[in-house]
Protein backbone atom coordinates (compact mmCIF):
# COMPACT_ATOMS: atom_id res chain seq x y z
CA UNK A 1 0.00 0.00 0.00
CA UNK A 2 1.36 3.36 -1.16
CA UNK A 3 2.08 5.61 2.03
CA UNK A 4 -0.26 8.98 1.24
CA UNK A 5 0.09 12.09 3.31
CA UNK A 6 -1.08 15.57 3.91
CA UNK A 7 1.96 17.92 3.04
CA UNK A 8 1.01 21.30 3.99
CA UNK A 9 1.38 24.17 2.05
CA UNK A 10 1.70 28.24 1.90
CA UNK A 11 2.07 31.31 -0.43
CA UNK A 12 3.98 33.89 1.10
CA UNK A 13 4.93 37.35 -1.19
CA UNK A 14 8.27 38.38 0.37
CA UNK A 15 9.98 41.47 0.44
CA UNK A 16 6.45 43.65 0.50
CA UNK A 17 3.54 44.29 2.93
CA UNK A 18 1.21 43.93 0.11
CA UNK A 19 -0.72 41.14 -1.95
CA UNK A 20 0.19 40.25 -4.98
CA UNK A 21 3.50 42.01 -5.11
CA UNK A 22 7.26 41.13 -4.19
CA UNK A 23 8.40 37.80 -4.63
CA UNK A 24 6.06 35.11 -3.98
CA UNK A 25 7.54 31.63 -3.38
CA UNK A 26 5.74 28.19 -2.13
CA UNK A 27 6.86 26.78 1.59
CA UNK A 28 6.22 23.22 2.53
CA UNK A 29 6.28 22.00 5.87
CA UNK A 30 7.45 18.75 5.94
CA UNK A 31 5.44 16.21 8.57
CA UNK A 32 8.22 15.00 10.79
CA UNK A 33 9.58 11.38 10.00
CA UNK A 34 8.38 11.96 6.24
CA UNK A 35 10.62 12.08 3.98
CA UNK A 36 10.04 13.61 0.41
CA UNK A 37 12.68 11.74 -3.09
CA UNK A 38 14.55 14.59 -4.81
CA UNK A 39 12.49 13.61 -7.20
CA UNK A 40 9.26 14.05 -5.89
CA UNK A 41 10.64 17.73 -4.32
CA UNK A 42 11.44 18.66 -7.94
CA UNK A 43 8.31 17.50 -9.04
CA UNK A 44 6.39 19.53 -6.74
CA UNK A 45 8.35 22.84 -7.48
CA UNK A 46 7.40 22.54 -10.81
CA UNK A 47 4.00 22.47 -10.42
CA UNK A 48 3.92 24.92 -7.96
CA UNK A 49 6.08 27.00 -10.99
CA UNK A 50 7.13 30.05 -8.47
CA UNK A 51 10.55 30.90 -8.89
CA UNK A 52 11.49 29.07 -5.52
CA UNK A 53 9.12 26.71 -3.21
CA UNK A 54 10.82 26.01 0.00
CA UNK A 55 10.86 22.95 1.77
CA UNK A 56 11.13 23.00 5.94
CA UNK A 57 12.24 19.62 7.31
CA UNK A 58 13.07 18.80 10.86
CA UNK A 59 16.46 17.88 11.86
CA UNK A 60 17.81 14.46 12.17
CA UNK A 61 18.41 15.44 15.51
CA UNK A 62 14.57 15.91 15.88
CA UNK A 63 11.97 13.80 18.18
CA UNK A 64 8.19 13.17 18.02
CA UNK A 65 8.22 16.42 20.63
CA UNK A 66 9.76 18.19 17.83
CA UNK A 67 7.26 20.37 16.01
CA UNK A 68 6.85 23.90 13.97
CA UNK A 69 5.29 25.55 16.51
CA UNK A 70 7.69 25.69 19.45
CA UNK A 71 11.56 24.35 17.37
CA UNK A 72 13.89 26.79 16.72
CA UNK A 73 16.30 24.82 14.15
CA UNK A 74 15.15 23.26 11.20
CA UNK A 75 16.60 21.97 7.65
CA UNK A 76 15.86 24.16 4.74
CA UNK A 77 15.80 23.42 1.03
CA UNK A 78 14.86 25.47 -2.30
CA UNK A 79 14.27 24.54 -5.48
CA UNK A 80 13.12 26.23 -9.03
CA UNK A 81 10.71 24.75 -11.43
CA UNK A 82 13.20 23.50 -13.24
CA UNK A 83 16.78 22.72 -10.36
CA UNK A 84 18.03 23.04 -6.58
CA UNK A 85 20.13 25.88 -5.47
CA UNK A 86 22.41 26.84 -3.01
CA UNK A 87 20.72 29.97 -1.34
CA UNK A 88 17.12 31.43 -2.28
CA UNK A 89 16.63 34.49 0.32
CA UNK A 90 13.38 35.67 -0.86
CA UNK A 91 12.06 32.06 0.17
CA UNK A 92 14.18 32.32 3.34
CA UNK A 93 12.05 35.14 4.48
CA UNK A 94 9.08 33.54 3.19
CA UNK A 95 9.72 30.44 5.48
CA UNK A 96 10.20 32.61 8.32
CA UNK A 97 6.93 34.16 7.93
CA UNK A 98 5.37 30.93 7.69
CA UNK A 99 6.77 29.30 10.57
CA UNK A 100 6.19 32.91 12.51
CA UNK A 101 2.63 33.36 11.13
CA UNK A 102 1.03 30.56 10.31
CA UNK A 103 3.02 27.29 12.30
CA UNK A 104 2.71 30.03 15.25
CA UNK A 105 6.16 29.96 15.97
CA UNK A 106 7.04 31.01 19.58
CA UNK A 107 10.69 31.78 19.17
CA UNK A 108 12.50 35.33 18.45
CA UNK A 109 14.89 33.88 16.08
CA UNK A 110 15.35 30.67 13.63
CA UNK A 111 18.18 28.91 12.20
CA UNK A 112 17.66 26.90 8.94
CA UNK A 113 20.61 25.02 8.14
CA UNK A 114 21.28 24.81 4.46
CA UNK A 115 23.71 24.13 1.72
CA UNK A 116 24.97 27.79 2.14
CA UNK A 117 25.43 27.15 5.92
CA UNK A 118 23.27 28.18 8.91
CA UNK A 119 20.84 31.20 8.27
CA UNK A 120 19.00 32.99 10.73
CA UNK A 121 16.09 34.67 10.75
CA UNK A 122 14.71 37.10 13.18
CA UNK A 123 11.64 39.27 14.28
CA UNK A 124 12.60 42.61 13.51
CA UNK A 125 9.08 44.89 14.48
CA UNK A 126 6.90 44.30 10.96
CA UNK A 127 9.57 42.98 9.31
CA UNK A 128 11.88 39.78 9.06
CA UNK A 129 15.98 40.20 9.14
CA UNK A 130 17.55 37.34 7.52
CA UNK A 131 21.25 37.28 8.44
CA UNK A 132 23.20 35.58 5.16
CA UNK A 133 27.24 35.08 4.16
CA UNK A 134 27.83 38.05 1.86
CA UNK A 135 29.43 37.67 -1.40
CA UNK A 136 32.61 39.25 -2.79
CA UNK A 137 32.51 40.48 -6.04
CA UNK A 138 35.82 40.80 -8.37
CA UNK A 139 36.72 42.47 -11.63
CA UNK A 140 35.34 41.16 -14.54
CA UNK A 141 36.18 41.48 -18.29
CA UNK A 142 33.47 42.58 -20.23
CA UNK A 143 34.84 41.54 -23.31
CA UNK A 144 33.34 38.11 -22.28
CA UNK A 145 30.05 38.95 -21.90
CA UNK A 146 29.41 41.63 -24.74
CA UNK A 147 26.79 39.85 -26.43
CA UNK A 148 25.09 38.83 -23.53
CA UNK A 149 25.22 42.35 -22.71
CA UNK A 150 23.78 43.47 -25.49
CA UNK A 151 21.03 40.94 -24.83
CA UNK A 152 19.95 43.37 -22.07
CA UNK A 153 20.59 47.35 -22.95
CA UNK A 154 23.25 49.50 -25.26
CA UNK A 155 26.72 48.97 -24.65
CA UNK A 156 27.07 52.37 -23.80
CA UNK A 157 25.38 52.59 -21.09
CA UNK A 158 27.23 50.01 -19.03
CA UNK A 159 29.57 51.81 -16.35
CA UNK A 160 30.69 48.94 -14.81
CA UNK A 161 30.89 44.83 -15.13
CA UNK A 162 31.62 42.58 -11.62
CA UNK A 163 31.16 39.21 -10.90
CA UNK A 164 30.53 37.04 -7.95
CA UNK A 165 32.14 33.82 -8.00
CA UNK A 166 30.01 32.71 -4.76
CA UNK A 167 26.60 32.94 -6.62
CA UNK A 168 27.87 32.40 -10.62
CA UNK A 169 25.92 36.13 -10.59
CA UNK A 170 27.34 38.89 -13.54
CA UNK A 171 26.58 42.18 -12.04
CA UNK A 172 25.85 45.28 -14.90
CA UNK A 173 26.51 48.58 -13.51
CA UNK A 174 24.48 50.98 -15.53
CA UNK A 175 25.68 54.77 -15.97
CA UNK A 176 24.51 57.45 -13.10
CA UNK A 177 23.00 59.41 -15.86
CA UNK A 178 20.47 56.25 -16.37
CA UNK A 179 16.87 56.75 -14.70
CA UNK A 180 14.66 54.59 -13.06
CA UNK A 181 12.02 54.42 -16.08
CA UNK A 182 14.97 53.47 -17.87
CA UNK A 183 16.14 50.87 -15.70
CA UNK A 184 12.60 49.63 -15.88
CA UNK A 185 12.11 49.69 -19.55
CA UNK A 186 14.60 47.03 -20.22
CA UNK A 187 12.66 44.11 -22.11
CA UNK A 188 15.84 41.28 -22.81
CA UNK A 189 15.04 38.37 -24.85
CA UNK A 190 15.42 35.56 -21.85
CA UNK A 191 15.72 32.91 -24.56
CA UNK A 192 18.54 34.86 -26.22
CA UNK A 193 20.10 35.54 -23.38
CA UNK A 194 20.81 32.28 -21.55
CA UNK A 195 21.85 31.47 -25.37
CA UNK A 196 24.21 34.42 -25.12
CA UNK A 197 26.22 32.44 -22.36
CA UNK A 198 26.52 28.59 -22.51
CA UNK A 199 29.43 28.61 -20.45
CA UNK A 200 28.14 27.45 -16.91
CA UNK A 201 29.89 30.14 -15.28
CA UNK A 202 27.01 32.74 -15.57
CA UNK A 203 23.52 31.68 -13.59
CA UNK A 204 22.00 35.10 -13.27
CA UNK A 205 22.89 38.91 -14.21
CA UNK A 206 22.14 41.61 -12.11
CA UNK A 207 21.29 44.95 -13.43
CA UNK A 208 21.56 47.62 -10.95
CA UNK A 209 22.28 52.08 -10.94
CA UNK A 210 22.74 54.00 -8.02
CA UNK A 211 19.99 55.68 -5.94
CA UNK A 212 19.71 59.76 -6.01
CA UNK A 213 17.21 62.06 -4.92
CA UNK A 214 14.46 61.68 -7.34
CA UNK A 215 14.69 57.93 -7.08
CA UNK A 216 12.35 57.43 -4.52
CA UNK A 217 9.26 54.98 -2.73
CA UNK A 218 5.94 56.20 -2.37
CA UNK A 219 6.54 57.97 0.58
CA UNK A 220 9.13 60.00 -0.92
CA UNK A 221 12.35 58.41 0.86
CA UNK A 222 15.07 57.92 -1.73
CA UNK A 223 16.80 54.38 -2.96
CA UNK A 224 20.27 53.78 -2.29
CA UNK A 225 20.17 51.79 -5.15
CA UNK A 226 17.92 49.95 -7.67
CA UNK A 227 18.23 46.96 -9.61
CA UNK A 228 16.42 44.21 -11.59
CA UNK A 229 17.66 40.62 -11.95
CA UNK A 230 17.48 37.92 -15.05
CA UNK A 231 18.02 34.16 -14.29
CA UNK A 232 16.55 32.41 -16.96
CA UNK A 233 19.75 29.82 -16.49
CA UNK A 234 17.96 28.93 -13.31
CA UNK A 235 14.08 28.59 -15.42
CA UNK A 236 13.42 32.31 -14.23
CA UNK A 237 13.29 34.63 -16.80
CA UNK A 238 13.02 37.89 -14.27
CA UNK A 239 12.89 37.16 -10.39
CA UNK A 240 10.86 39.84 -8.89
CA UNK A 241 12.81 40.04 -5.97
CA UNK A 242 15.94 38.40 -5.21
CA UNK A 243 17.58 37.82 -1.47
CA UNK A 244 20.66 36.88 -2.89
CA UNK A 245 21.49 39.47 -5.32
CA UNK A 246 21.62 41.32 -2.78
CA UNK A 247 24.32 39.75 -0.95
CA UNK A 248 26.04 40.46 -3.81
CA UNK A 249 24.84 44.11 -4.02
CA UNK A 250 25.74 44.73 -0.76
CA UNK A 251 29.53 44.02 -1.28
CA UNK A 252 29.43 46.30 -4.86
CA UNK A 253 27.72 49.12 -3.50
CA UNK A 254 29.48 48.71 -0.30
CA UNK A 255 33.09 48.92 -2.89
CA UNK A 256 31.63 51.63 -4.00
CA UNK A 257 29.74 54.50 -1.61
CA UNK A 258 31.99 53.56 1.13
CA UNK A 259 28.90 52.98 3.67
CA UNK A 260 27.45 49.76 5.14
CA UNK A 261 23.39 50.27 5.39
CA UNK A 262 21.25 50.83 2.13
CA UNK A 263 17.67 50.97 1.47
CA UNK A 264 16.93 49.51 -2.22
CA UNK A 265 14.38 48.01 -4.51
CA UNK A 266 14.23 46.16 -7.09
CA UNK A 267 12.40 46.97 -9.91
CA UNK A 268 10.37 44.47 -11.34
CA UNK A 269 6.43 44.42 -12.30
CA UNK A 270 5.87 43.29 -9.18
CA UNK A 271 8.62 45.05 -7.35
CA UNK A 272 9.55 45.22 -3.20
CA UNK A 273 12.01 46.64 -1.03
CA UNK A 274 14.47 45.53 1.90
CA UNK A 275 16.69 46.80 4.06
CA UNK A 276 20.20 45.61 2.93
CA UNK A 277 22.70 46.11 5.94
CA UNK A 278 26.72 44.36 5.78
CA UNK A 279 27.67 43.78 9.07
CA UNK A 280 31.20 42.13 10.48
CA UNK A 281 32.88 38.91 9.85
CA UNK A 282 31.30 38.48 5.81
CA UNK A 283 27.84 38.64 6.95
CA UNK A 284 24.89 40.69 5.50
CA UNK A 285 21.41 41.50 7.27
CA UNK A 286 18.44 41.83 4.61
CA UNK A 287 15.56 43.17 6.13
CA UNK A 288 11.85 42.74 4.64
CA UNK A 289 8.18 42.00 5.11
CA UNK A 290 5.96 39.55 4.13
CA UNK A 291 2.34 38.83 3.29
CA UNK A 292 0.77 35.26 3.69
CA UNK A 293 -1.57 34.98 0.29
CA UNK A 294 -2.52 31.32 0.35
CA UNK A 295 -2.89 28.28 2.68
CA UNK A 296 -3.51 24.96 1.25
CA UNK A 297 -2.55 21.02 1.84
CA UNK A 298 -0.97 18.73 -1.31
CA UNK A 299 -2.49 14.92 -1.23
CA UNK A 300 0.36 13.13 -1.91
Amino acid sequence: MVDTFDLPIYTIDAFTDEPFCGNPAAVCLVPYGKNLSEEKLQKIASEMNLSETAYIEHLETATMESSYKTSNEFKLRWFTPTNEVPLCGHATLASAATLFFCANNSSDAITFHSKSGPLIARRNGEGITLDFPINPVQPYDRQKVTSLIKEICDPALVEDVVYSSGTRKLLIRLKDSTTREELESLSPDTRALQASDTSGDIKGVIVTIKGRESIIDKSGKPYNFISRYFAPWNGIPEDPVTGSAHTVLADYWNKQLGRDEFYARQCSKRGGELIVKKVKAGRVELTGRARVVLTGTLKL
